[in-house]
């Protein structure tokens, strides 16, 4: 279905902002009631943002990168940074994290993106820092947090999430244009890698995707100035266009899990021209999501 035909449904949304530009690159909003909210990265800067009830927004320095945050089963929550993991045992922003250890050693390629399956296991992607085609891999934690190769040969290893019953996982490579669907089983994980639905490039580029309790794929275009909602058999069914072009991901949170959260990138923009680029929007799509998966490790 084309975004024309969408509009003339009627199945577009309208985002506000919840926050200033606060960003140079918003990303990978979570929402954890433990945590009393929403926390996301500004990825490049290194810093784990959190916002209160009261609209203020907080901020954590980790490192030269903080790429995924997620909150733990036991307690606490993970930080994928530059090339390591760092664990905390506290909610709490402030709380001291440990590393697991070097993932790799070249400089010259980061962790980007990821996330968790149903059973608790962390994924998580890797990209160049010059976006060199194929240089990125797509792997998942082992217990003691080494990684371990699920995907090779990607470019922007972004978006990653399941379906409401867990037999699915969608993901994005940003650089293939479109979201790809794999199936998931608890023993032998991921699996049958095929697509999902494909973006006219002059739409934007796949990046972070998060799924609704009805099985809707809603997924962020970088350079589209919007997100896509898809239905569960790929159809483009509902638009948000955002006011700034580098949209970055998306999230359910509230109480409800009935409000989206959208993070935008300020990279290379010329804010006179996008002066609300770099700040979380939201919208309400009347529809509920699912509560975030949090990690074993």
């Amino acid at each position: 279905m084309a975004p024309a035909s969408v509009e003339e449904t009627g199945m577009t949304i309208a985002p506000y902002t919840v926050t200033d530009p606060v960003a140079e690159h918003g990303e990978g909003p979570v929402w954890s009631g433990r945590w009393g909210g929403l926390r996301w990265v500004d990825m490049l800067a290194g810093d784990v943002l959190a916002l209160d009830p009261q609209g203020v927004v907080r901020r954590r320095h980790v490192g030269a990168v903080a790429a995924v945050v997620r909150p733990r089963v036991s307690g606490g929550y993970l930080v994928a940074a530059e090339r390591e993991l760092l664990l905390s045992d506290s909610d709490d922003l402030d709380a001291p994290l440990r590393s697991l250890g070097e993932a790799w050693t070249d400089p010259s390629i980061r962790m980007n993106e990821g996330g968790c399956d149903p059973d608790g296991r962390f994924y998580i992607g890797s990209m160049a820092y010059d976006a060199a085609r194929g240089r990125g891999s797509f792997y998942v934690a082992e217990p003691g947090g080494a990684l371990r190769v699920v995907l090779l040969e990607v470019t922007i290893s972004n978006g990653f999430g399941f379906s409401p019953d867990g037999a699915l996982a969608y993901y994005a490579d940003t650089e293939t244009g479109r979201v790809d669907v794999l199936d998931y089983d608890p023993e032998s994980g991921l699996g049958g890698r095929r697509p999902f639905a494909v973006i006219d490039p002059a739409q934007g580029a796949p990046d972070g995707l998060t799924v609704d309790a009805e099985g809707g794929v809603w997924v962020a275009l970088w350079q589209g100035g919007a997100v896509h909602r898809y239905d569960a058999g790929g159809r483009l069914d509902a638009v948000i266009s955002l006011p700034v072009r580098k949209v970055t991901a998306v999230t359910f949170g509230g109480e409800h899990l009935d409000r989206l959260f959208i993070t935008t990138s300020a990279l290379d923009v010329d804010r006179t021209e996008q002066p609300e680029a770099g700040a979380v929007f939201a919208a309400d799509p009347g529809v509920r999501g699912l509560p975030v998966l949090p990690t074993t490790l």
